[in-house]
């Protein structure tokens, strides 16, 4: 009436595919993983590190969305170094950094790059 094949023995899979796609993914990652290079900036919290008495005049920058004030006054990202080192003694002066309103990390970040660029070296970041 019907007639099958021979059975054959089952083959067992290969996994040399499979090992080959696991070493060509953990190449990528390890390759994708550094794009880019990190930027440490040095920043002290409010209250914390030496309990040095603060000297000087005030030397407050607000930082907001699109402008930058000292003590009040505003002034422009060129110009603040300039503005700064009116107030300040040396670059080891303390001068005080705060956010305001919905200020992106970044401009922070960029006005910090300015500061220490121009060698302010000791920025406080308050809330």
């Amino acid at each position: 009436m019907f007639a099958f094949d021979d059975s054959r023995p089952a083959r067992k899979p290969s996994l040399t595919p499979m090992i080959d796609v696991v070493f060509l993914l953990l190449v990528f990652f390890m390759l994708a993983s550094r794009f880019g290079h990190d930027v440490q900036l040095p920043l002290n919290a409010a209250g914390s590190g030496d309990s040095a008495a603060y000297r000087g005049p005030p030397r407050l920058v607000d930082i907001h969305p699109d402008t930058l004030t000292l003590n009040g006054t505003s002034v422009s990202l060129a110009m603040l170094a300039a503005e700064l080192d009116a107030v300040t003694e040396s670059g080891d002066d303390t001068i005080v950094l705060r956010a305001r309103g919905e200020t992106p990390l970044q401009r922070v970040v960029d006005v910090m790059q300015k500061m220490t660029a121009a060698g302010f070296t000791k920025l406080v970041m308050v809330e």
